[in-house]
C-alpha cells in the first residue's frame, strides 16, 4: 500500500531502451498514466549512441531508466543477453540513473502487430508498459 502512495503522490517517468547492436528504440513513459509512447531510434554506435541517448536524456529528465533484456523462447540466455546487460551497466555508470531490466521476448513481434512503424521505438515502449504494469 505504501509503495502505490507513494507513486501516486510522486510520479516517476522512465526512458525505456529496446538494445540493438545497429540500433536502439526509445521510449518515455510515467508511472501516473502507466503508458508509454515510442519515441525515436538511435541508430548510431559507440560515442555518437551515448551521445544522442544523453540528449534525450536531458531533454525527457527520467526518474529512471528501463532495458530491454532478450531471452531464448525456452528462458536461456544467450550472447545479446549479456550485451544488453553490459549497454545497462554502462547507462547506469554514465547517468547515474536507476536501471531496470526487462524480459523482452517477442516485442518487436507484438510492436509489428500493433502496426507500429517504428519497430525499434514501439518495442521500447512494450517493453517500458511491461516494465510499468509491474510496478
Amino acid at each position: 500500500m505504501r509503495a502505490a502512495l507513494a507513486v501516486a503522490s510522486h510520479p516517476l517517468s522512465f526512458l525505456a531502451f529496446d538494445f540493438g547492436t545497429r540500433r536502439v528504440g526509445v521510449a518515455t513513459g510515467n508511472s501516473l498514466t502507466r503508458t508509454a509512447t515510442p519515441l525515436a531510434t538511435v541508430a548510431a554506435e559507440g560515442e555518437a549512441r551515448m551521445a544522442a541517448i544523453a540528449a534525450l536524456i536531458a531533454e525527457w529528465q527520467p526518474s529512471a531508466l528501463v532495458v530491454g533484456v532478450p531471452f531464448h523462447p525456452d528462458g536461456a540466455a544467450h550472447v545479446n543477453t549479456a550485451r544488453a546487460r553490459r549497454f545497462g551497466r554502462q547507462l547506469q555508470a554514465r547517468f547515474g540513473l536507476p536501471v531496470h531490466e526487462v524480459d523482452e521476448r517477442y516485442t518487436t513481434t507484438d510492436a509489428r502487430r500493433a502496426g507500429n512503424v517504428d519497430l525499434d521505438a514501439g518495442a521500447a515502449a512494450i517493453i517500458l508498459e511491461q516494465h510499468l504494469a509491474g510496478l
